[in-house]
């Protein structure tokens, strides 16, 4: 079974309660989670949101949904990712890992990740270890004996935080496999971290969902081809804060910085 978790909470430090802001008059996580729904190959859809009462709207919204809805810890997003998974049964072999700051996510273009995957006999697969398509399209496949081994041996935060950089970061010990773009498109902001990012995503909807609710990431691609301002909605957010946040608690675990 190929079970995809979508991590979801309100409490984003950037923007909070973004995953439920208005997008084309459903919240945004709402708006994910179809787009989602339409993959061929993900068997089971699972959002994995926090035991905290701030995440509580996150529950009510997946029951209206008819979505599973698992709730976990808070900070260790890397153990409330593997409860989530070790939840289902039965066991996926396969965990997809989505992220709900990215409703252009594309099933089309999951789909292919996980074919990639599947046909490398791959531990950790990514279309976003060499960034060549736009951010906010990003997916990651996870052998679960793979995850297993992450969530019972990765100690530093950003390991913890981010689920799978103790994969990634050990090609000697996983077969990693990555998917890349054919085009070198990897500066394009397409993820929701700052309501800059949010106004580009509803500008996006608001032109395509009408006529294609089922629109493509090319659709997106060619709509911003057509108007070029809707690139620049968003060109000044910083796309590493978090990452560079977790490197800093790392170095302050290993007493690096004070």
């Amino acid at each position: 079974m190929i079970a995809a978790i979508l991590q979801a909470r309100m409490s984003s430090r950037r923007f909070p309660g973004k995953v439920l802001a208005d997008l084309h008059g459903r919240p945004m996580l709402a708006r994910q989670i179809e787009r989602v729904s339409r993959s061929a190959r993900i068997d089971r859809l699972i959002v994995a949101t926090s035991g905290e009462a701030a995440d509580d709207a996150i529950a009510v919204l997946c029951a209206e949904l008819g979505v599973a809805c698992f709730r976990g810890a808070l900070d260790d997003v890397l153990a409330r990712f593997h409860a989530a998974a070790c939840a289902l049964s039965p066991c996926p072999e396969q965990v997809v890992r989505l992220t709900g700051d990215c409703p252009l996510a594309d099933p089309a273009l999951i789909d292919q990740l996980i074919a990639h995957h599947l046909g490398a006999d791959a531990d950790y697969s990514s279309n976003a270890l060499e960034r060549r398509f736009p951010d906010g399209l990003d997916a990651e496949v996870v052998r679960f004996t793979a995850l297993e081994i992450a969530h019972c041996e990765a100690q530093l935060p950003s390991e913890r935080e981010h689920v799978t950089p103790f994969l990634y970061q050990r090609p000697e010990r996983f077969r990693i496999a990555s998917l890349r773009g054919e085009r070198a498109l990897g500066a394009l902001r397409w993820t929701v971290d700052e309501p800059a990012d949010l106004k580009f995503v509803r500008r996006v909807f608001d032109a395509l969902y009408p006529s294609n609710p089922a629109f493509r990431w090319l659709d997106v691609l060619e709509l911003i081809e057509r108007e070029p301002s809707l690139a620049r909605e968003n060109a000044a957010v910083d796309p590493s804060e978090g990452w560079r946040r977790s490197l800093a608690a790392d170095a302050r675990q290993r007493g690096e910085l004070p």
